[in-house]
């Protein structure tokens, strides 16, 4: 992966008040577990209340945890003033949902002024193995304040 040079020098707190934000990422117990610019690892422990009918966590919540460090990660690269919003992905389930612990690391692969493109990996940890369970794509967007439009007349075109 490229190094990449973080926009604002205070990435690693702004990434950190952004996701604390986020009451969705406390209800599932998603923490973070390391920032570096273009890069983000969240962890989760398993919890009966997040599963499905068959015991494993539900895909939806695994999808929830690889959105947000892909989110994450796509933050530390953006301006100070950026806010963040996802705008598409897509998840590939590749393994059941079964552990005591489960891992989302995420990295930027392009970024740009306001479109980043980042991948990421679910990884489920389970009696001693380390499984990867999920994999995602994602295009996140760069919410950048506005300009006020002018509220000068247009004159009509001749």
């Amino acid at each position: 992966m490229a190094a990449y040079e973080p926009k604002n020098p205070g990435y690693r707190a702004a990434a950190i008040a952004m996701f604390d934000g986020q009451p969705a990422m406390h209800t599932l117990g998603i923490v973070i577990v390391r920032l570096a610019p273009g890069e983000a690892e969240l962890a989760m422990l398993h919890s009966p209340a997040l599963t499905q009918q068959n015991g494993f966590v539900h895909a939806g919540i695994i999808t929830a945890g690889l959105d947000n460090a892909c989110g994450v990660a796509a933050f530390t690269l953006m301006p100070r003033e950026a806010d963040i919003l996802t705008v598409e992905f897509k998840t590939t389930l590749l393994a059941p949902a079964r552990g005591e612990r489960f891992v989302f690391k995420a990295e930027v692969v392009k970024p740009g002024r306001t479109l980043t493109f980042c991948e990421a990996k679910a990884f489920a940890e389970h009696e001693g193995k380390v499984t990867l369970i999920a994999t995602m794509t994602g295009t996140l967007m760069a919410m950048l304040p506005r300009v006020a439009a002018s509220h000068e007349p247009r004159t009509p075109a001749a």
